[in-house]
């Protein structure tokens, strides 16, 4: 039987070296990829494709809407800063974000006028995101779309996408007292919201947003349920540049 050889110290230095290397190498693609995302959400260029061509821009205007009548949004329009989030119904990450860091920043930011955050639904994970999200929609056109969220978060395994059939669905809305739960069985029929969920997917995808949850605001862009810490830093660098 022929023995495999031993790592020799040069061999170790070297294969060290080239690691160090390869390290190097994809931090700086990392950062790269989040400077060109965060970029396309504020000027809402094409990102580019990865055949090298450019997609189309989105349909919508820019990344903030500041719709007073914005269903999906929690805050006042007018707040000095706008966060956008982009999640989808079936993300455990985006259910960690909801469950343990948006309601520390609803108290400090939106309860005080400084912070207004804009909800953006993707259907990254298959059908069942889509009709989860259309079914967030159907509660949002009776006033309860966080809430929504909300009870379908609660709701998620700490890992895994869950599973979200019809009957489940209607299930949250019972939860949370959705007023008119005929109208909300209704609305899950819709295609209308099934469209708008496509198109706001298609938009996100069009900004670069491939992944989620991801926020915006204004120019810099922020990647994954990271620590409460994180959140204030980059409220408040935004919130400091207003001034």
């Amino acid at each position: 039987m022929t023995n495999r050889p031993a790592d020799r110290p040069d061999d170790l230095e070297a294969k060290y070296r080239r690691s160090k290397i390869i390290n190097v190498v994809l931090a700086a693609l990392s950062a790269f990829l989040l400077v060109v995302v965060a970029a396309q959400l504020s000027t809402g260029q094409p990102a580019p494709s990865a055949d090298g061509g450019a997609a189309s821009p989105p349909q919508q205007a820019g990344v903030e809407l500041r719709d007073p009548h914005d269903p999906m949004a929690i805050g006042d329009a007018d707040a000095p800063v706008v966060l956008v989030e982009w999640t989808d119904l079936r993300c455990p990450y985006c259910a960690v974000f909801n469950r343990d860091t948006l309601p520390a920043l609803v108290r400090e930011y939106v309860d005080s006028g400084k912070l207004r955050i804009e909800i953006r639904d993707v259907s990254f994970f298959g059908e069942q995101s889509a009709t989860a999200a259309v079914a967030a929609r159907a509660a949002g056109n009776q006033g309860m779309f966080p809430e929504y969220l909300g009870a379908v978060y609660r709701a998620a395994p700490e890992s895994g996408h869950p599973d979200l059939p019809r009957d489940r669905l209607i299930g949250f809305a019972q939860e949370i007292g959705v007023p008119d739960l005929a109208k909300f069985t209704a609305d899950l029929d819709d295609p209308r919201l099934l469209e708008a969920v496509r198109q706001s997917t298609g938009d996100a995808q069009r900004l670069g947003v491939n992944s989620v949850p991801f926020f915006a605001i204004g120019n810099s862009a922020l990647s994954g349920a990271q620590p409460i810490e994180n959140f204030r830093e980059f409220v408040d660098a935004a919130l400091a540049g207003g001034e």
